[in-house]
């Protein structure tokens, strides 16, 4: 997944991350673009995010506090936006898409890497026994439902594959 979302973005002048957590998929996108502003709404979040994009010297990483519905930005001004593996815990999908769809120049290119909780019988089992824990999911997606909800947003899907795990991955980029 790092080495497609990586492909997605090189030669990119500006790229947004939102939901970036501690930086797995910042470190791995910073190195193909020009400029990132990786986000996260957890302030601790950032915090962990900032000490990682400092220990891999990064230097063309910008870390903020930014609510993935009101992102603080103009509108189009980013040409990639990388939304990994979050889709299934906003409450509003459709806001949320609209939100990126606000910030992304046309022809931008969105890269939406997810977790398909019920693509397998064992990534639901796995998925529901997670839930047991307090996991925040708001859906459980398949690549198939995963496209649909994209492509129901306004999205056009230019590639979509399904990465193997244990809950597997779908692996989605389009434009608006």
């Amino acid at each position: 997944m790092l080495e497609l979302a990586s492909e997605s973005v090189r030669g990119k002048q500006r790229v947004l991350e939102v939901a970036a957590g501690t930086g797995i998929v910042t470190a791995a996108i910073a190195r193909e673009s020009d400029s990132v502003i990786a986000t996260d709404y957890a302030e601790a979040m950032v915090e962990l995010l900032a000490q990682r994009v400092r220990a891999e010297g990064l230097d063309n990483v910008k870390c903020e506090q930014a609510d993935l519905y009101s992102l603080p930005y103009q509108s189009g001004e980013f040409d990639a936006i990388v939304a990994a593996n979050v889709l299934h815990l906003v409450p509003d999908l459709p806001t949320a898409i609209q939100a990126l769809r606000h910030v992304i120049k046309p022809g931008g290119v969105l890269v939406v890497p997810t977790f398909c909780h019920d693509e397998t019988k064992l990534s639901w089992l796995v998925s529901r026994l997670i839930a047991v824990s307090g996991f925040p999911g708001h859906r459980r997606f398949t690549i198939r439902s995963l496209r649909s909800a994209l492509q129901e947003n306004g999205l056009r899907i230019a590639r979509a594959e399904l990465l193997p795990g244990l809950i597997p991955i779908g692996y989605v980029e389009g434009f608006f």
